[in-house]
């Protein structure tokens, strides 16, 4: 059982847990990127696992009357063990994905990782006429690059300002430094692409410059926040007529992302502790 403080963070263990909770903030006008926790499996019969996992719980949302997409880690489809064996596996999620109906996003790993996911977008996203979802890192020196490469693609790019640390000469690591990059980056998604934009960020200030240059370019655009984080931000901006989407993670491997999650942001440590002084 997950106890009360990680439920905050974790939608539940199995996958009628995650679409009840998707059904729930449904109701708030919040959509739901459902994600199950598991990730660098170095042996192919976990990744294989969790494959078949994705095909039932893609079948599963097909059948509910929710909006609810998914989001894969190429290291948890078996990326670690081979590029032939995640392309095996992901093939098979995205064709299930596209028969029931249901948006499925490739998420980012680290920056060794970075050419093997924007390939396998370009090829699937092209397949399905846009069935498919990326997310760029904003810390990355390289990232101008790849938005200009997947511009003209049908699809979506979430843009987040990234919590894996690449190397120096790789990366931005100022804080200001990242934010500035980011908003770089949203004025030339904004600006170049007819629609796909994710504005990945719990950042106010990144949230009001997508605002910002909504009002000038008009590009379809959706907020993606964290299951947990600013939650009654979501549901407001949900209330003020945005898209808005909450990655909601379950599975039986909660321990290790609950921890990451107190580590990576400040906010959800300050949020553990308030919810530990309140119980």
């Amino acid at each position: 059982m997950i106890p009360p403080i990680a439920s905050d963070f974790v939608a539940g263990e199995s996958p009628a847990e995650a679409i009840s909770h998707v059904r729930h903030i449904n109701r708030g006008g919040v959509g739901g990127i459902v994600n199950l926790l598991g990730e660098h499996y170095e042996k192919r019969p976990p990744a294989d696992a969790d494959r078949d996992a994705y095909l039932a719980l893609l079948t599963d949302l097909g059948r509910e009357d929710v909006s609810g997409s998914i989001s894969v880690k190429p290291s948890q489809i078996g990326l670690d063990v081979g590029e032939g064996v995640f392309e095996e596996n992901l093939a098979p999620i995205i064709e299930r994905a596209e028969e029931e109906g249901v948006f499925c996003w490739i998420d980012m790993e680290d920056h060794a990782t970075t050419d093997v996911t924007v390939d396998a977008y370009e090829r699937h996203a092209t397949a399905t006429d846009g069935g498919v979802g990326v997310c760029l890192q904003a810390n990355l020196k390289r990232t101008p690059e790849d938005l200009q490469r997947l511009a003209a693609l049908p699809g979506k790019v979430r843009l987040v300002k990234g919590a894996y640390p690449p190397p120096k000469g790789l990366s931005y690591r100022d804080r200001e430094r990242v934010s500035e990059a980011y908003e770089e980056l949203l004025g030339f998604m904004f600006r170049e692409f007819d629609a796909g934009v994710a504005v990945g960020s719990h950042d106010p200030r990144m949230i009001d410059r997508a605002k910002e240059l909504y009002e000038e370019y008009r590009t379809p655009f959706e907020i993606q926040m964290l299951m947990g984080v600013r939650t009654d931000a979501q549901f407001e901006l949900a209330k003020e007529g945005y898209a808005v989407e909450q990655y909601l993670p379950y599975g039986n491997r909660w321990p290790s992302y609950f921890y990451r999650r107190m580590r990576e942001r400040k906010e959800n440590a300050a949020f553990a502790l308030r919810a530990i002084a309140g119980s």
